[in-house]
């Protein structure tokens, strides 16, 4: 009998390749996934910002001191602005609440009576009131996020490591460094 000159690979050389890549996979898996999850909380400390920076100039230029009541609010531009003009915060965070990057972003007016009324605000959507907070919760906690955040007119970013939102008055929660 006489053996041929076979060239490429055995079925056992295949099987350590497969199993090397396999526990490669296993290693970087969990640590891209906690990549994941730690850009989508800085994703939504970045979304407070956002509204705190917009509810300072809604109050500055067109609630008479006061602030939107809700997110739509703050997307809605000035009457008589051109056609395609921004709103005081981005598209993105449009509506009440918005879902982005994994997190629920939503905010709520708060205080006894309107500062303004809903037609002496520069953009004729909502009431401008005394004060505001906006909150941002993980849609899956431990998947899309493990801390839940949550800001008001302080400016101050709130947060919380077991992702369930904050209360109102944000005392359960600690300022973030």
């Amino acid at each position: 009998m006489k053996m041929r000159d076979a060239k490429g690979f055995t079925l056992i050389e295949l099987l350590i390749v497969v199993a090397i890549i396999g526990i490669i996979a296993a290693i970087a898996v969990p640590g891209l996934l906690r990549a994941r999850m730690s850009g989508n909380e800085a994703s939504a400390i970045g979304s407070l910002r956002a509204i705190n920076s917009a509810q300072s100039t809604f109050s500055s230029s067109c609630g008479a001191n006061g602030y939107a009541s809700t997110l739509v609010a703050l997307a809605t531009p000035p009457v008589g602005s051109p056609a395609g003009a921004a709103g005081f915060i981005s598209p993105d965070l449009r509506l009440d609440p918005s879902v982005k990057s994994g997190y629920s972003v939503s905010m709520v007016a708060t205080g006894a009576a309107p500062i303004a009324l809903q037609a002496a605000t520069c953009n004729n959507v909502a009431n401008a009131m005394p004060a505001y907070y906006a909150l941002a919760t993980p849609v899956t906690v431990g998947s899309t996020g493990q801390r839940s955040f949550g800001t008001d007119v302080r400016g101050t970013i709130f947060f919380k490591n077991d992702g369930v939102a904050l209360a109102a008055d944000l005392t359960d929660g600690a300022p973030l460094q």
